[in-house]
Order: C-alpha cells, then structure tokens, then sequence
C-alpha cells in the first residue's frame, strides 16, 4: 500500500529535488501568507538538510504597502541572515492601477516624485541603477524575469530556480499556471516547474496546499506571519479576500478602503500618491467601481451604455478598451472560445445564436463555439460569455488589461517584453 504524503512532505520533497537540481535557489518573497510559509520551508529544509547552502530572497518592494507587511519583511529578512541573499529591490517599474480612467500604472520609488514617496527608501536596497537591464518600459512582471536572468549572470551558475508561493485554490489563473501544458516545458515532467529561458525555472512547490495548511503549519511549527492578517480577521475582511499585494489592482480595489483603519499614516501619504486613490477606497465595493451589483441605466442597453462610457474616456484610455473590444470581437467570430456542454446547452435554451466546432487547437475537453457579442446573459457561465456587460465592468473597474474579460497580454506588449529580454542579453553578450 502506497503511503499517501500530506503537503507539508509533499513540500519537503519537491525543495529536495529542486535543492539537488539547480545552482542557485531563490524565493520571491512579498510578505504575504504563500511566500512567508514557502521562505520558512525553504529555511527549515537548509538548516535540516543543507548546512552551509544559502538562500536568495527576491523581495519587490512597492513602496506602498502596510506597515505591518514592512515590519514583518524585515523582521524575517533580519532572524536569518547567516542563510540568507537578500535582493530588496526598490526600483520604477510600471505597475498596474485601477484606482483612475487616466492614469493606467504608477510607478514605485519614481525618483521625480521623491517628495512624495510614501516612505524612505529603505537601508542597503538595490535600486534602478544596480540593474543594466532595467528600462522605464519595463513593468513589474518584465522585471521579475529580468531579475533571474540577472541574477543567473550575477552568479555565474549554469541554472537558477525561483521559487513561487502561488496555490491552485486561490484562482483558477493560478490553477491553469500549473496544469497549462501550452508552451510550457517541465522539468523531469513535474508540471509544478515552469521553464522562463535556457537554464532558468519558476517552481510552485505549495502549489496544492489550502489556505487552512497555510495556517496550519504558522500555528504548528510557530512560524512567524505578517500581523497584517489579524487586523484583516478583525476588520471581518474574510480569508479569501486577506491578499498582500500593490493595493491599486483590481482584485485589492474592494478592500482598498482597510487601509483608513488599519494604517491611517500610510493611507493619507497614498492618496496623494496615485491617481483616482480616495475615490476607490469610498466607492471600491459598490457599483461605481464596477462589481456585479451594476444596473444598466434606465433606457439603455449594455452596449449603448458601453459607447456611452467610452465616451466619457481620455483618448488613450478609450483607444486601449476599443483596441481589446475589437480583438475579443474577431476571436469569437473566427476561432470562437471553448465552453463546456452545460454552457452551450445553457446558452441554446437561452436562444443565442452560435455555431459549435468539432475540435480546438487547445488541449481541453470544451468545444469551439463562434458567437457575436451579445447585451448580457444570466447563466452560471456568463463570466465566460462574450457580454457587453462584462466589458462595462471592465471600464467602470478601471480594468486597462480587461483580466475580468479573460484578457492577458496582447502581442505587441509581448513583443516589447521580448525586446527587452532581448536588449539584456545582447549587453551581457557584450553586442551592443
């Protein structure tokens, strides 16, 4: 009888296999609840089976963040210093916002902006200038790459691994970043490893874990934890919505308005910081930032009250949602999304038009269905459906990416996020 592991050996075992696998081992640590159990993991597997090995830790700091998440950033940074690299890094990548229909990102530690950082910039941090791959095009997740290709040079090691504290439980993005075999290659076809370039990995070693693992193992082994979390359980924040992340992206707008109560000093230098902040944290669980609770105006239809929003949009703004509208438009209608049979009988009771291929390119049990947009539909699929209601959410929620659409990248900001990795490469080649 084959012995079944729990997650917390699961765990133990994948940190062996990565620890005996590459040169160099770091974790992308934020400060919240994921990467602060996986940096402890990480730091109880050295001590216990690894003497003498050190650690890297890959802190992103966004200059906007609760003091409790500072406070206990340098605290675990400080207890283990003997193991531990740390690469706290304070630099103006481009970072999403959805708090204004103006302003699409802001930028962390913005040298012109010095007057108006929200904090000093912390003691013995790697700034702009220590990176030569670094560009003001760049956002945060371009940086992230970046830094591994950096830091693999940096050492001179034939491979590096960063290690992510994601879980499947928390989304079903996350959920598709370990399963999705497209495009991916995994290392000895262990699908929690995902190859970025030529000897350089993401692995999700807690991948499988529950937000009560997470817990449990704090109150077991007596693992520190960002305080931030009770004041989030007293303030009646519910676990699933307890997230330490950039507080101006979409999923943080509902609970942008904690900050008032929990950390005031913090709160009132962020207003004056970003664009657009005071009015999300009045107005960010209510229909005005966009949630489902959004009535069409009286005497519209979602796609007039769509044009009409757009409307009212700074050319820019307007020009970006259009560009998306028009690519999501030509997908449906061409290559068409892949839904389940319950969805296409769901929508064929519904009386919408469609037509249903017999295979996709992707690998997925759902088939291709080709449709236009319609107005809206009540069905459990509806986030799946092509709406003219969905896209308002996305312009009333500030949404520039359009991610409550299903939208990810488009390619010409792949491309450029090619181009850049490209640029780094050739100055480390020493091409240019």
């Amino acid at each position: 009888m084959v012995k079944r592991l729990n997650v917390y050996d699961a765990a133990m075992r994948r940190l062996k296999f990565i620890f005996d696998s590459f040169d160099y081992v770091y974790v992308s640590f934020s400060g919240g609840k994921d990467s602060g159990v996986l940096l402890n993991l990480c730091i109880e597997y050295i001590r216990k089976f690894a003497p003498g090995r050190k650690l890297g830790v890959f802190h992103m700091d966004y200059e906007i963040q609760y003091r409790q998440t500072v406070e206990y950033v340098e605290r675990t940074l400080a207890s283990n210093s003997d193991i531990l690299e740390i690469y706290h890094c304070c630099v103006p990548f481009k970072v999403t916002t959805c708090t204004s229909m103006y302003q699409r990102f802001w930028r962390p530690w913005d040298a012109d902006k010095k007057d108006m950082w929200v904090r000093k910039l912390p003691e013995k941090c790697y700034t702009e200038n220590d990176f030569d791959f670094f560009t003001s095009d760049q956002w945060d997740y371009d940086f992230q790459k970046g830094f591994s290709l950096w830091i693999r040079d940096r050492k001179g090691c034939r491979n590096v691994c960063s290690l992510v504290g994601i879980r499947t439980q928390e989304s079903y993005n996350r959920w598709r970043a370990i399963h999705s075999d497209k495009n991916c290659h995994h290392l000895d076809n262990r699908k929690w490893t995902k190859e970025i370039d030529t000897g350089i990995y993401n692995a999700y070693p807690i991948y499988d874990w529950y937000t009560s693992d997470i817990w449990t193992a704090n109150g077991k082994f007596r693992w520190d934890y960002n305080r931030l979390y009770d004041l989030y359980h007293q303030a009646g924040i519910p676990i699933g919505r307890q997230r330490v992340a950039s507080p101006f992206i979409s999923e943080a707008i509902s609970t942008l308005y904690v900050y008032k109560a929990i950390d005031p000093d913090t709160w009132g230098r962020m207003v004056n910081r970003v664009n657009g902040v005071n009015f999300a944290g009045i107005y960010g669980k209510s229909s005005a930032m966009g949630w489902k609770s959004i009535q069409c105006p009286e005497g519209f239809s979602w796609k007039d009250y769509m044009y009409f929003l757009l409307d009212t949009l700074p050319e820019e703004a307007r020009q970006n949602y259009i560009s998306k509208l028009n690519v999501s438009r030509r997908f449906w209608s061409t290559r068409g999304g892949c839904l389940s049979e319950k969805t296409i009988e769901d929508l064929r009771n519904a009386g919408v038009r469609f037509t249903v291929g017999k295979s996709s390119s992707y690998k997925t049990d759902k088939k291709p269905v080709r449709m236009e947009y319609i107005d809206d539909i009540d069905i459990p699929g509806f986030r799946e459906i092509p709406t003219y209601k969905r896209m308002c959410i996305c312009i009333l929620k500030n949404d520039h990416i359009c991610k409550y659409m299903g939208f990810s990248l488009t390619k010409p900001e792949l491309e450029r996020r090619k181009a850049v990795m490209e640029k780094y490469k050739s100055l480390k080649d020493g091409k240019l």
